[in-house]
């Protein structure tokens, strides 16, 4: 496993009931190669369901999660799994957390919306699903956004990009590149 300084980079990845498959299980499976602690929490408990009905057994619930412990924290979208997200003080007292000491803080599809309604994207460039770009002040066409420390991705069909930026943002370029390789992404 990777190792930065004395620590491994550890990854949140919160999952709330309706999440997208997808764009969680993709993602965590890409960083988990790429040497990251990716951690799955469940919000409520530590079984939940997706949008298509899958139920993923979460490593810890968010209610036990400390947001000092994560380099980065990924929003995965699915409805109403960020809509779920969004209702949770624990989920905005971590983005704000990761916010003000400049960590990674990553969503997909909807879950960018979460990031507007907080301010986060006032002065950055994101993207979202098509069709909801009314929910961020800046809207950009493109799968994946970097901005700063925010990436931003469109939905399920980007979530290996989306995941090989978050790697990129953590481990650097050539790590990014090996694992794009192991996982023949073209």
């Amino acid at each position: 496993m990777l190792k930065t300084g004395d620590f491994m980079k550890k990854v949140l990845i919160p999952l709330a009931e309706g999440f997208e498959e997808i764009e969680a299980l993709a993602t965590a499976d890409v960083l988990r190669r790429a040497g990251l602690d990716v951690v799955l929490a469940g919000l409520p408990s530590s079984i939940v369901e997706g949008r298509s009905g899958i139920k993923v057994i979460t490593d810890i619930k968010m209610d036990d999660v400390k947001a000092a412990d994560f380099e980065c924290v990924v929003l995965p979208g699915g409805n109403p799994g960020y809509i779920n997200l969004g209702r949770s003080k624990k989920v905005f007292d971590i983005i704000n957390h990761m916010n003000d000491s400049e960590k990674i803080i990553a969503a997909i599809c909807a879950s960018p919306s979460i990031l507007g309604k907080m301010g986060i994207l006032d002065e950055r460039k994101a993207t979202i699903y098509p069709g909801m770009e009314r929910e961020i002040p800046r809207p950009r066409s493109g799968k994946v956004i970097v901005d700063g420390h925010v990436i931003t991705a469109e939905g399920p069909g980007t979530s290996i990009e989306f995941s090989l930026e978050i790697v990129k943002a953590l481990l650097g370029k050539d790590k990014a590149n090996e694992v794009r390789k192991d996982i023949v992404y073209r």
